[in-house]
């Protein structure tokens, strides 16, 4: 009996924060049934949509160049013949789900969310459903996190500025004269005052509340 082979998912990643895009893509090179290609920008990846052809699932970002609000989502929606087109955010608006929904978006991915449940989410969204992520759904709104709701340390904020440089904790202790089980503590304690899974993510999560 010989097996069938899967056609991999094509989804296309437009993003214009490189890290973002890097983090996503490095996790999609480790799985078989799923393969990536990124873009900076709204107008790069139309252009890549026309090259490419329609793909199986395109995320785009929410504040990158070119998207003008929802305006961007549309053009991607339009562009995509057909196929599932979602927003790529970690602070939605509240009025945003609906207005998503309505136009004919897949549904939302936040940067925050586990690589796991990203695999899981691009799996279900390109099948054709809809993904409301259960934040927004319960409307615990994502909202924009300063130092008055998010007290980092001084400590921690220097740590966080050593983390968005990509040091590990070991460069990150040589700068800053600490123990690297001290700063082992301080990353870990910054990825919970973030709401991050990870110090990629935490990077990502403080670049959005203009942190650094």
């Amino acid at each position: 009996m010989v097996s069938e082979e899967v056609t991999p998912i094509r989804i296309l990643i437009a993003d214009d924060h490189a890290m973002v895009l890097e983090m996503f893509q490095q996790f999609i090179s480790g799985v078989p049934d799923v393969t990536a290609m990124t873009a900076p920008d709204l107008d790069t990846a139309l252009d890549i949509i026309d090259r490419e052809g329609a793909f199986d699932l395109v995320l785009v970002d929410l504040n990158m160049p070119g998207m003008n609000g929802t305006a961007g989502l549309r053009k991607a929606i339009e562009r995509n013949d057909g196929k599932p087109v979602a927003l790529l955010t970690s602070n939605p608006p509240a009025h945003l789900v609906p207005e998503v929904l309505d136009m004919g978006g897949a549904g939302f991915v936040l940067k925050t969310t586990s690589l796991r449940s990203f695999y899981n989410e691009v799996r279900f969204m390109a099948a054709g459903e809809r993904y409301i992520p259960v934040e927004l759904i319960e409307c615990r709104r994502v909202v924009p996190r300063d130092m008055a709701t998010v007290p980092l340390s001084e400590r921690e904020m220097d740590v966080l500025a050593e983390l968005s440089e990509g040091k590990s904790n070991r460069d990150i202790g040589t700068a800053l004269g600490l123990k690297e089980a001290t700063v082992k503590m301080h990353v870990k304690s910054v990825c919970t005052k973030l709401g991050a899974n990870n110090r990629t993510q935490a990077v990502i999560a403080a670049r959005e509340m203009n942190l650094i």
